[in-house]
Parts: C-alpha cells; sequence; structure tokens
C-alpha cells in the first residue's frame, strides 16, 4: 500500500470527531515499510546548472539522489519529482522490487536516468551496499534523502520491546547508517546535500506512538548535529516534518474522520505527496536552498505552527 504522509491507527478508524482527531496517528510513513551546497561546479557527472523548477531540464547527467524507501508513497513521488528534474536516481526498497523497478522505468521514461537497489536500511552491509550502487552506477553520491520507515504502534502501557527496537532500528539507526556512509562519499567531494523525512509527529508526539515519535524526534536531532559537523566539509541537512498527507490507505477513511482531521489544519485540506516531494526537490537541487541547513521545515498546511 502506497505510503501516506499520515494514518490512523486501524483500531480508531471507526472512531469519529474529535476523539479520533486527538488520536490519529500522523506518520510520514504507513504501517508497512515506505517506505558546498550549490551544484554545478564543473566536476565530472555533476549538472553544470540546477536552478527552479522551470530552469531545470531533464537529463541524465543531473545530480546523484539515493531515495531510501522509493518503491511507493513518498519515496515514490520524492523519486519521480528529482528524476523528472534530470536527477540520476537511485530507488531504494525493501521488498517490493516490482514497484521500484516501475518508478526506475518512469525516470527513464521522462528523459533522466535510475536504478533499483534493495536492502534494509537497518542493517549495516545492506546500506554500505546501497551507497556502493550509487558509486558503481553514476560515480558519486551528490544528494542523499533518507525517506524508509516503518510503524508499529501501540499505547506504550502495552507497547513490546520488539515493537519499540524494530521502529527505532529503522526509521532513526537507519537514518543514522545512511547519512554516515553518504558522507564519506560527500566529503571527498566537499560538497553534498541531505534530506531526512521526519513527522509532526516528531513535534507534537502521539497517543499509540510512543516508538514513532521517538525515532521522528530523534531523527530532527540527528539533523541539526550533521548540519554542524558536516558544515566545514560543504554538506546541508535538513529535515522535513509532513503532516496529513493524501494517499490509499486516508481514502479508506470516513468522510466524517477526514472532515474532523481537515477540521485541525489551518489550509483546510489534505496535503499531497507531490508537494512534499517539491519540497524536497528545493531542498536538494535549486540554488536557493545553499545557505538553509539543520533545519527542520512542517509540510503541514499549518497545523503545527508557533
Amino acid at each position: 500500500m502506497p505510503v501516506p504522509g499520515v494514518c490512523p491507527s486501524p483500531g480508531l478508524m471507526k472512531v469519529g470527531g474529535a476523539r479520533a482527531v486527538q488520536q490519529l496517528f500522523l506518520r510520514s510513513g504507513s504501517g508497512r515499510v515506505h517506505g558546498g551546497s550549490q551544484f554545478g561546479r564543473g566536476r565530472r557527472g555533476m549538472s553544470q546548472s540546477v536552478g527552479s523548477r522551470s530552469e531545470v531540464v531533464a537529463s541524465a547527467s543531473g545530480p546523484v539522489v539515493v531515495v531510501t524507501g522509493a518503491s511507493r508513497g513518498i519515496g515514490r513521488a520524492i523519486a519521480l519529482e528529482l528524476g523528472r528534474a534530470g536527477c540520476r536516481v537511485v530507488v531504494n526498497y525493501a521488498s517490493s522490487k516490482g514497484p521500484a523497478e516501475e518508478v526506475v522505468a518512469e525516470i527513464k521514461s521522462a528523459g533522466g536516468d535510475a536504478v533499483a537497489q534493495g536492502g534494509d536500511c537497518s542493517q549495516q552491509a545492506d546500506v554500505d551496499a546501497l551507497i556502493a550502487k550509487a558509486v558503481e552506477a553514476f560515480g558519486t553520491v551528490d544528494v542523499l534523502v533518507n525517506n524508509a520507515g516503518i510503524t508499529k504502534d501501540g499505547l506504550m502501557m502495552r507497547m513490546k520491546k520488539d515493537a519499540w527496537d524494530a521502529v527505532i532500528n529503522t526509521n532513526l539507526s537507519g537514518v543514522f547508517l545512511c547519512t554516515q556512509s553518504a558522507c564519506k562519499v560527500m566529503r571527498k567531494a566537499r560538497q553534498g546535500r541531505i534530506i531526512n523525512i521526519s513527522s509532526v509527529v516528531g513535534l507534537t508526539g502521539n497517543a499509540g506512538q510512543a516508538n514513532y515519535a521517538a525515532a521522528k524526534a530523534g531523527v530532527i536531532g540527528l539533523t541539526k548535529t550533521v548540519a554542524r559537523e558536516y558544515a566545514s566539509s560543504g554538506i546541508q541537512c535538513n529535515a522535513i516534518a509532513p503532516g496529513f498527507i493524501e494517499s490509499d490507505m486516508t481514502d479508506v477513511l470516513s468522510d466524517k474522520v477526514k472532515e474532523g482531521i481537515i477540521a485541525t489544519v489551518p489550509a483546510g485540506r489534505l496535503g499531497k505527496v507531490e508537494e512534499v516531494a517539491g519540497l524536497v526537490k528545493f531542498l536538494a537541487m535549486d540554488p536557493a536552498a545553499a545557505y538553509i541547513s539543520g533545519q527542520t521545515i512542517a509540510i503541514d498546511g499549518g497545523m503545527t505552527m508557533m
């Protein structure tokens, strides 16, 4: 099932009104695996010009991007957006090889280039193989998008340690492992951009998601630390915190529950995966993003504004 930005707990989907909204589980992923800084310095294989959406022309010579959990949902939208903008994309997947190959084919049909690479981002060997694949296929890693994640929801009083460990290992340790491995390549080039997909849950917490909220909050802290440690190497690191995003999983909600959700969003609607992907593209490619680092940008229709 494609990855939504937000999904309610199945056990609460029949609960309506304000109570349902309070208990809805906001996510940047589904209940399954989802799934310097200005490029163009003349290095072989790099894009010679990276600009705004209207300026980018699809080609097979743009920045090399690794997107984890890219076979579905938000990750898929990100991979397609960057591929259409001319990036060379490594489409990571955990188990959905078929959908990942479809993403690769769609990117190539748009004039970009891409390869698929399976692997569990919580496993060091798989992460090393993922980054090695990017270097083997395209010569480097210019951008890393840490999107892969899982959920294992439940009230904290009943949560098993296995559920805690699984989510922390993938959603937080996986980001650490991928970032550490990619930065070894980026440091040699003295440039790179890292975008971590967190969640508004990491900002607000959420009942029934102690493991997920802790992991996503951890990603925000990790983002700031990476931004500080690698700034002198020309590497930027930012986080995105999606709110309620349209998906196949939110499509199954009743109209009453959807109305309750939308009532909490000042923009008066759900977000779209393409909007998240567009923000990733800006942070990954646009010269105007060259002075942005260590930030967490909520894309939630104003729901969590301070």
